[in-house]
């Protein structure tokens, strides 16, 4: 009977942790910002950052239903859609891409995941065929609002300042927030950013991360709003997962 005990609390155990571990990595949380901008109407924007391949329900239903409910008129996706270049990922980011343009207009910008190898360039034109606009170092005017998006590999250099251009009201779309000074000194209002993952395994109740490349250990860009000058940026905690597989105290 001890032994039974023993075995039944071992497994209730396991059942408790996997659980627990799943809900870090599948219930969806909405972050919402209100940021003032001198334009002629109010523009809901849904961002989406880091899916890196996974899927929320069969074709990502449960994450389309959330994206629905916002009603959003723009909707930008800041990188990392892909883990690597397997078919699966690639055919999980495209559905969605093919959904989220029936909803609203899709605009993309390349993560680093999407720049590791010869892909992208095959898969840019994937992405357009299925209803992104793919920004890559160039700008776009949607619903009264100037919006740039920078290629994931100029970010390090001074693409920023040769493909901002003059307007009232600028929205730029990149990846990796670690770059924010750049950002902040190239006039722009809003800036939305991923790559953080939150930290990936979060302190619990503190929002402090353990991780991020290119910021180290205990990171500080990693969610929320951050504010340089004129300048907002809003980081996103991100979708799924990259080298490290498990989420902690960090919902997508």
């Amino acid at each position: 009977m001890l032994y039974l005990w023993i075995s039944l609390g071992i497994v209730g155990g396991i059942a408790v942790i996997w659980l627990f571990i799943w809900i870090n990595n599948n219930v969806l949380v909405t972050a919402k910002y209100t940021v003032e901008a001198d334009i002629e109407s109010r523009i809901k924007i849904v961002q989406l950052s880091d899916l890196h391949g996974k899927s929320f329900g069969h074709k990502n239903q449960r994450l389309i239903a959330k994206i629905v409910a916002q009603k959003p008129d723009v909707i930008a996706i800041t990188g990392d859609i892909i883990h690597n270049y397997r078919e699966r990922d690639k055919r999980c980011a495209l559905e969605l891409v093919a959904a989220l343009s029936g909803i609203a207009p899709v605009l993309y910008v390349s993560g680093n995941h999407e720049m590791r190898n010869k892909g992208y360039r095959f898969f840019r034109k994937q992405l357009k065929e299925a209803g992104a606009c793919v920004l890559d170092d160039c700008p776009i005017e949607i619903c009264g609002i100037t919006v740039v998006g920078l290629n994931c590999a100029s970010l390090k250099n001074d693409v920023i300042y040769a493909v901002t251009p003059e307007a009232p009201f600028k929205v730029l779309l990149a990846h990796k927030p670690h770059f924010f000074k750049h950002y902040a000194s190239a006039d722009y209002q809003l800036v939305l950013s991923g790559h953080a993952h939150g930290g990936q395994w979060r302190l619990p109740f503190t929002g402090i991360g353990f991780y991020s490349p290119g910021q180290g250990l205990f990171p500080k860009l990693t969610s929320g709003m951050h504010v340089e000058g004129k300048t907002k940026m809003i980081i996103s905690r991100g979708l799924g997962n990259s080298q490290c597989p498990v989420r902690l105290f960090n919902l997508p």
